[in-house]
């Protein structure tokens, strides 16, 4: 597997207890990711180099490409001069499916709907995962933020990428993955926990971000009922997950959050955390 630069080391003047100081800082790489599908390029997006296998198949799950991992046949990491081409070769069904609905976009790092050609595209229907069996205690959610803010090693180096984790009740965090951008690191989640065979349905997904329309349709596609962010939703977002029967979890501060959509999914321990339930807008 071919290995690329995450992070970089600059120098930088800073000012300290009013003085000016010279140091260094280390910054995380971005780069353009292409992703080709039949030797065509479908997407191009600013992300961090890193477990580029993941992005290819969470990508391709995300945006409806193939419904399983099985669809993929190869996946080549190619370095080009000034970025990374991930040429993907799908089972010949389902890239004769791409090819009739071939749409190109590209997007830089936070957005994940540049190039969609329609307004309906933009708001395409959502799975609905309501029929899910999962519940949480208001303890899992304050153990998920908590557990995945041990579990980024590049936002620690870095602080400027985001994160995306699945939490499971009793087995914690099976699998986190970061990058410059939101819905990249979901997306490179949700190739991974497809790669080990996990199924979404068995858990949370825990982002370090906003809650956009985005994160809550990728979150619906893995099958997970659940949403749980350290940041706000908006209101698109929140009637989206009310639709599709996501609890979607936001502005965990320590053993404080919110509860936006379907809180029968959260049930309570009667631990310190403070529930604040809000109605759907």
């Amino acid at each position: 597997m071919t290995r690329f630069r995450t992070t970089q080391t600059v120098p930088e003047s800073a000012r300290r207890v009013g003085v000016r100081v010279g140091q260094s800082r280390v910054v995380p790489e971005e780069v353009p990711v292409a992703l080709t599908y039949g030797g065509s390029t479908h997407a191009v997006m600013m992300a961090t180099p890193a477990d580029l296998e993941d992005f290819a198949v969470g990508f391709s799950l995300t945006e409806g490409i193939i419904s399983d991992p099985d669809q993929i046949d190869a996946i080549d990491v190619v370095a080009e001069e000034k970025g990374i081409d991930l040429q993907i070769t799908l089972k010949d069904e389902v890239n004769e499916a791409l090819r009739l609905r071939r749409r190109h976009m590209a997007g830089p790092v936070g957005c994940g709907l540049c190039g969609i050609e329609s307004i309906e595209e933009a708001v395409r229907s959502t799975p609905s995962v309501s029929a899910s069996p999962l519940r949480l205690t208001d303890e899992d959610v304050v153990q998920a933020v908590a557990l995945l803010d041990g579990k980024q090693p590049l936002h620690s180096e870095t602080r400027a990428v985001h994160g995306a984790a699945f939490y499971v009740p009793g087995s914690g965090l099976i699998a986190v993955r970061e990058d410059v951008g939101r819905h990249n690191a979901l997306d490179k989640l949700t190739g991974a926990a497809a790669r080990a065979g996990f199924k979404g349905v068995q858990g949370a997904v825990v982002v370090t971000s906003r809650v956009s329309l985005e994160m809550v349709q990728k979150t619906a596609i893995t099958g997970s009922p659940v949403i749980i962010a350290i940041s706000a939703p908006t209101a698109l977002a929140i009637r989206t997950a009310e639709e599709a029967g996501i609890t979607l979890v936001a502005l965990v501060r320590g053993d404080e959050f919110e509860i936006f959509t379907h809180a029968e999914r959260i049930e309570w321990d009667g631990g310190s955390a403070r529930l604040s339930a809000r109605m759907p807008l």
